[in-house]
């Protein structure tokens, strides 16, 4: 079956179970899952009853997709992605992108939980992302091109939608809320960074690592589907000599930094 049947098939059976027209998409990355509380559901289903979908193996991570509404708008939302260290390929942990471009998203956003590499972040800070450096990850438009979803060599000047990035530094200066604004910087994971790699990181212009996000990005703008996305930093890895970073951690800073997330999200969503 190719990619295009695949698709074809996985949007048929969403629509026998939800047949509304999302406008919104949403990632939900680790720890931020409550972000889909705030939705008034009207279907949930899980990524296991869903054809060629990848399941989540991630702690964190619900696995299922959640339709409804929130601020005026049909959003679905994915309560839980795919990563290629979980080993899934890169088609796998996209799949789903190109699954809600086809249902009818006109916007896609994305969170994730992110190791800060400036010095000047702290955990449970909030980073807009404007950009990214993904040498580190697999592309995954690598081999043939299929056409009918882009061209073979898409445009990243604006990875990330700039009018959404003004829209959520207005909303956050609005609402009190800080935030940074820097490129994230993509690996594989599932480990994280030594020490000298948090520093290689920083001295190549990122200003937070992560192991998601790029890959979904690059699809989306392949298929010329704006994206807005925000890092919680919840970790820091490159200033303390003795600090070491677990995951449960990651997903505790995570849940103190969701509300002030979910607020930017839902005025991005409010001005989609």
């Amino acid at each position: 079956m190719t990619v295009l049947e695949q698709i074809s098939q996985t949007v048929e059976y969403i629509r026998s179970i939800y047949a509304e027209t999302p406008e919104v998409g949403v990632i939900l990355g680790s720890g931020l899952g409550n972000f889909s509380k705030e939705i008034q559901v009207e279907k949930e289903i899980p990524y296991t009853d869903i054809p060629n979908f990848p399941v989540s193996t991630v702690k964190g991570h619900q696995g299922k997709l959640v339709f409804g509404w929130m601020e005026g708008k049909r959003i679905v939302a994915m309560a839980g992605r795919f990563h290629f260290y979980e080993g899934y390929d890169t088609a796998q942990v996209v799949f789903p992108v190109r699954v809600m471009k086809y249902l009818g998203i006109k916007l896609l956003m994305i969170s994730n939980a992110a190791g800060g590499v400036n010095p000047s972040y702290k955990v449970g800070d909030l980073m807009i992302i404007r950009d990214h450096i993904s040498f580190a990850t697999p592309n995954p438009l690598l081999g043939k091109n299929i056409d009918e979803l882009g061209p073979r060599f898409p445009d990243m000047s604006e990875p990330y939608r700039k009018h959404y990035v003004k829209v959520a530094r207005s909303v956050a200066k609005e609402a009190g809320i800080a935030v940074h604004e820097g490129v994230y910087f993509a690996v594989t994971g599932p480990t994280f960074e030594t020490r000298a790699e948090y520093l290689m990181i920083h001295h190549m212009g990122g200003d937070a690592v992560g192991m998601s996000t790029v890959q979904e990005t690059i699809v989306a703008n392949h298929m010329g589907l704006p994206v807005f996305a925000m890092s919680v930093i919840t970790d820091v890895g490159i200033r303390e000599e003795e600090n070491v970073i677990t995951h449960e951690e990651v997903l505790e800073a995570a849940k103190h930094a969701e509300p002030k997330l979910t607020q930017i999200f839902k005025s991005i969503i409010k001005h989609a």
